[in-house]
C-alpha cells in the first residue's frame, strides 16, 4: 500500500481495497497447501485468530487513514520497515532449543514442521506477550489500513520463538479462518 500511494499516487481507499483483495486471495490459496504439508500450526491459528480481528474493529473508526495521509504514510512506513528489519535477525541454536513454556504446553501450542533433515520440533514461548502483540497488530491494521500480518508474524517469530516458516504459514491460515468465519455471518441477499 505505501508503494501504491507514495510512488504511484493511487488514492488511499483504492490502495487499501487492492491490498485486501490481494492478501485475502494469496493467503487463502497458500493456507490450504501449507496446512496439508504440515507447516501451519493449526492450534496457534485457532487460539489467536480473534485477537487481531477484534482490536482492528475497535480501532478502525477512531482514525480513518484517508483523513491524515502524512501521518498514515509515516506510520505505516515505520511499521513495515521495522518489521522487515527485525525479521532478518537469525536465531542462535540456544534460542531455538528453549525448554517448553508451561502455558504453551497446557494450551498444546508446541509443534513440529518438515525440514531438510526430517521433522523439526519447536517450543512456543511467552504466550501472553504474543497475544498482546497480536492484539496490537490488529489495532495497527485498523488505524493504518495495513495488513496485520507484518506484526503478527513478528509476534510469533520474535516473541513466541516460533520458526519463521511456521509463523508466516500460520499467519496465512489465520487470515483464511477469519475470512471463512466472516462469510458465515453475512446476511444472505434477498432475491426479488
Amino acid at each position: 500500500m505505501p508503494l501504491l500511494t507514495i510512488f504511484f499516487h493511487v488514492d488511499i481507499r483504492y490502495a487499501i481495497g487492492a491490498s485486501l483483495v490481494s492478501v485475502i486471495a494469496t493467503s487463502s490459496g497458500a493456507a490450504a497447501s501449507y496446512v496439508k504439508e504440515g507447516f501451519s500450526n493449526i492450534r496457534i491459528g485457532h487460539v489467536f485468530w480473534k485477537s487481531p480481528r477484534r482490536s482492528a474493529r475497535c480501532s478502525e473508526p477512531s482514525s480513518p487513514p484517508a483523513s491524515r495521509p502524512a501521518l498514515w504514510r509515516s506510520s505505516s512506513e515505520a511499521v513495515l520497515l521495522y518489521s522487515a528489519y527485525v525479521s532478518r535477525k537469525a536465531r542462535t541454536q540456544a534460542q531455538r532449543s528453549l525448554p517448553p513454556d508451561p502455558l504453551a504446553t497446557r494450551l498444546r501450542l508446541n509443534g513440529s514442521f518438515p525440514d531438510l533433515e526430517g521433522r523439526r520440533t519447536y517450543n512456543v514461548q511467552r504466550v501472553p506477550t504474543g497475544f498482546s502483540l497480536m492484539f496490537g497488530a490488529g489495532a495497527l491494521s485498523g488505524l493504518l489500513g495495513i495488513g496485520s500480518g507484518a506484526v503478527k508474524v513478528l509476534a510469533m517469530d520474535q516473541a513466541m520463538r516460533i520458526p519463521f516458516k511456521v509463523s508466516t504459514t500460520t499467519s496465512n491460515f489465520m487470515i483464511g479462518v477469519n475470512r471463512r468465519r466472516q462469510r458465515r455471518r453475512l446476511p444472505q441477499p434477498r432475491i426479488r
